[in-house]
């Protein structure tokens, strides 16, 4: 008896701790509701880019790049980055771009935007804006932008069709959008997400959007653009 109750209490707690990896780490707390991820994120906000190794080198190549060469032929471009986190991309551009870009950085992080305000003053750069914003519910006027990205988060949003409808409402006719769609083995662990290979590309399209590219990105993730027609 006493070796059944061992037995069952040792498959009890895997099956606890198993729970509770996919909750806190493959998901980043999403199932538990938009307050639990950005809990985590804060606590976890001054070692997350050493948690995420992110190589500048990398940045600038699979992030600077694609996005700057979409945004060469318009004069003072203007970019929202939505899910910000630590400004990855507002400072792969800045590091990158010769020409003047207007730049925003929404989290719903406090403990992440501080730290991407402290990067970008660690470089001398005062050309990004911080807003503490959530993605389903982004605070700016319709066409406000000329691109707009969202990088390694939507997986992790609680609505992400409500959020992809919100980026379409404030990117500009003909403006990109450049998202991350979460592939990978750890992509079946996201269900009612748009994580799979494929899934997002095709509500893109759903939603009217033109031009639906994917580039192979990371072993976790995709990296897909996508235009909003001029009229929509």
């Amino acid at each position: 008896m006493t070796t059944t109750f061992i037995v069952i209490a040792i498959s009890l707690g895997a099956l606890v701790g198993a729970l509770l990896y996919w909750l806190l780490i493959i998901t980043e707390g999403t199932y538990l509701g938009t307050s639990a991820v950005v809990l985590l994120y804060d606590w976890t906000a001054g070692r997350y880019d050493r948690i995420k190794d992110l190589k500048y080198v990398n940045e600038l190549a699979f992030v600077a790049l694609p996005i700057a060469g979409s945004l060469y032929k318009v004069p003072n471009p203007r970019l929202l980055d939505v899910a910000t986190g630590t400004g990855r991309v507002p400072l792969a551009l800045l590091r990158s771009m010769t020409q003047e870009i207007n730049l925003v950085g929404a989290d719903r992080s406090r403990g992440m935007l501080d730290e991407a305000r402290m990067a970008t003053d660690d470089h001398g750069e005062d050309e990004v804006t911080w807003i503490c914003a959530d993605a389903m519910s982004l605070p700016f006027g319709d066409s406000s932008f000329d691109a707009v990205s969202c990088l390694e988060s939507l997986e992790f949003v609680v609505d992400p069709r409500r959020a992809l409808r919100e980026m379409i409402r404030v990117v500009k006719p003909g403006g990109v959008l450049w998202l991350s769609n979460r592939v990978g083995w750890e992509a079946r662990f996201f269900p009612w997400r748009l994580a799979g290979r494929g899934r997002l590309e095709a509500v893109l399209k759903e939603l009217g959007l033109l031009d639906v590219e994917t580039r192979r990105w990371q072993v976790h993730y995709d990296l897909v653009s996508a235009r909003r027609p001029r009229e929509l």
